[in-house]
């Protein structure tokens, strides 16, 4: 079983130049003095906010901007697009009435990066 993931935690995109940091509204009203996430808190800019740099030819930015430059890679300002939730998340611990987010769980982009979680910002769940 993975660790919770709270406000704070570090996250990178295997597209990005830079990790980040994600964002938790105290929302859920969780009794802990760092605003515990769930799976849903995967809203772009909101709770995942950029990484830097997107190098990832599947975003339209990086596509055009590789493409003036005869195709040299040329990357671009990082837009998360996370539509989906994190998953598997830990179906054990429910946080607002959804799976927890724990370090283990991934978030798609629909720029074709994957979004891990670095440091979870707490210990271990029990569950």
């Amino acid at each position: 079983m993975g660790c919770q993931v709270c406000m704070g935690a570090t996250m990178q995109c295997t597209f990005g130049v830079a990790p980040s940091t994600l964002v938790v509204l105290p929302v859920n009203r969780v009794l802990t003095t760092t605003p515990a996430a769930n799976i849903m808190d995967n809203k772009p800019i909101v709770n995942v906010p950029p990484f830097g740099m997107c190098t990832s030819v599947a975003n339209p930015t990086v596509a055009a901007a590789t493409a003036a430059a005869l195709g040299v890679l040329t990357p671009m300002p990082c837009i998360p697009m996370t539509m989906a939730p994190w998953a598997p998340g830990n179906p054990k611990v429910l946080i607002g009435n959804m799976p927890a987010l724990d370090n283990m769980s991934k978030l798609m982009c629909n720029w074709g990066g994957v979004i891990s979680i670095l440091n979870p910002g707490q210990v271990k769940v029990q569950g």
